[in-house]
């Protein structure tokens, strides 16, 4: 049976101390291969490019520019690099620019070591790793101007009922399954059913996925 190759994995990390945390937490993982740690940006966009890892780390905060910028122009260079944006910072507005510039991933800095160990596995699955209170600000800064935008600009999201984009106007606003049934008046098993339907029209594998290729086409 062939061996896996490890997921090889950058960090863009300013503060020496939680470097080196990720950096043992990378390297003491087996089926991860630390590539390169860079204190900055200009370090960063000199030094990943040419090792094209699987995963970036990055810290919004650099001593040098911003780590959402930074991750723009890496995805430009490495469309196939997974981004996870890395900070103790909650703020909605930079979530938003984050995802926009290419970020695939988002967590927050006092994450344990299973929670990053889970959310770089899940990237490489296609997944969107996020805290849950993270997944909430950005469900609920939603509104409906931005719904009708993302089924303009969506193929798939085209495709929705009137009945699913209902629900995924609610989905967006951080409405749980029984609320949204509920509010339409439906059982929760006829709410999971459109959920599911959502889900394989809209490519994704989670309300969060959904919530967050709503706001990278809106």
């Amino acid at each position: 049976m062939p061996m896996l190759m490890p997921i090889s994995i950058a960090i863009v990390e300013d503060d020496a101390g939680l470097a080196g945390e990720i950096s043992e937490i990378v390297s003491d993982t087996p089926d991860f291969k630390l590539v390169c740690c860079c204190r900055n940006m200009a370090g960063a966009l000199e030094t990943i490019p040419p090792l094209a890892p699987d995963v970036v780390i990055m810290d919004i905060k650099l001593p040098d520019g911003s780590g959402i910028q930074a991750t723009e122009k890496l995805k430009r260079l490495l469309p196939d690099t997974e981004v996870m944006i890395f900070t103790i910072y909650e703020n909605t507005g930079e979530i938003f620019q984050a995802i926009k510039a290419g970020a695939n991933g988002y967590l927050l800095k006092r994450a344990g070591y299973e929670e990053i160990v889970t959310a770089i596995r899940n990237l490489m699955k296609g997944e969107v790793p996020m805290t849950g209170e993270i997944a909430r600000k950005v469900m609920q800064s939603f509104r409906k101007p931005q719904l009708s935008l993302f089924l303009q600009n969506d193929p798939s999201a085209g495709k929705l009922t009137p009945r699913e984009t209902e629900i995924l106007q609610l989905l967006t606003k951080g409405f749980q399954s029984k609320e949204i049934a509920s509010n339409c008046a439906i059982s929760l098993e006829t709410v999971n059913s459109h959920l599911k339907k959502i889900y394989e029209k809209l490519r994704v594998h989670s309300r969060t996925e959904a919530v967050v290729k709503f706001l990278k086409n809106s």
